[in-house]
């Protein structure tokens, strides 16, 4: 609502407080500003009156003649318990964990969301103590990463914080992939070499390739090179010797 108003410049009696009432002595710029926050407040009363539901404004008194008091009345209808609302984020942030199913970015963003609501409550949490709150949230994974934290005598921040894990889940990503691609060549020799086994118990010898032989004047298999009138041209050709004829 606000944003509209403020759209369409008729925000100007929430800005500035009410002026006085105009007298013989007032000037002509008292006058004019005095306008302007008059249409200012009526414009804004009329459209926020119509963008609420009735069973609010039923509630509201007649006595209510501004802007800024009828928004106050309303806001009072939504009004929370911070005690309660301060237990909730509390508790949200205390047991969040990372189970790496998402970007862990978005989850150290959205732990630092919570703090900041804390903040806005009156609990002031350190960065420090989010960064910790972070780590242990981690999952074993990452365990190698905390204790390289806990050895360094610097102290990260959010932003550091986020960088690192960032580093860290990609070397994960890529070291889970290596290990899988391992595992799975390691069971193809196994079968491989189950098979070779099993032949041997029976008593039958491994397949070997098949070698087809051919003359490369020709280009077919099976035909013999001594056989082969254009290889004995090429040799006499060559002024290689004659070949013993063929048995």
């Amino acid at each position: 609502m606000m944003i509209l108003l403020g759209c369409m410049d008729l925000d100007l009696s929430f800005r500035h407080p009410k002026p006085d009432e105009l007298t013989v002595d007032s000037t002509s710029e008292d006058m004019l500003y005095y306008e302007k926050w008059d249409r200012s407040n009526r414009m804004s009363f009329m459209i926020m009156k119509l963008g609420v539901p009735e069973v609010f404004r039923s509630a509201i008194t007649d006595e209510v003649t501004s802007a800024s008091e009828f928004l106050t009345e309303i806001q009072k209808h939504f009004t929370k318990n911070d005690k309660d609302e301060t237990s909730t984020h509390l508790a949200s942030l205390i047991s969040m964990k990372y189970k790496g199913k998402r970007n862990i970015r978005e989850y150290i963003m959205e732990m630092s969301h919570l703090a900041s609501k804390l903040k806005a409550l009156g609990i002031d949490l350190s960065d420090d103590l989010v960064v910790h709150l972070v780590l242990i949230s981690l999952l074993a994974q990452f365990n190698q990463f905390k204790v390289s934290y806990k050895c360094q005598k610097e102290k990260w921040n959010l932003n550091k914080l986020i960088s690192f894990c960032v580093q860290e889940e990609e070397r994960l990503k890529q070291e889970k992939t290596e290990c899988a691609h391992v595992v799975s060549t390691s069971k193809d020799k196994g079968k491989r070499k189950k098979k070779g086994e099993a032949a041997a118990s029976k008593g039958l010898e491994p397949k070997k390739p098949k070698v087809e032989h051919g003359c490369f004047f020709y280009g077919k298999p099976r035909y013999v090179k001594k056989e082969c009138k254009k290889y004995h041209a090429w040799r006499v050709k060559k002024g290689l010797p004659e070949l013993p004829a063929a048995k």
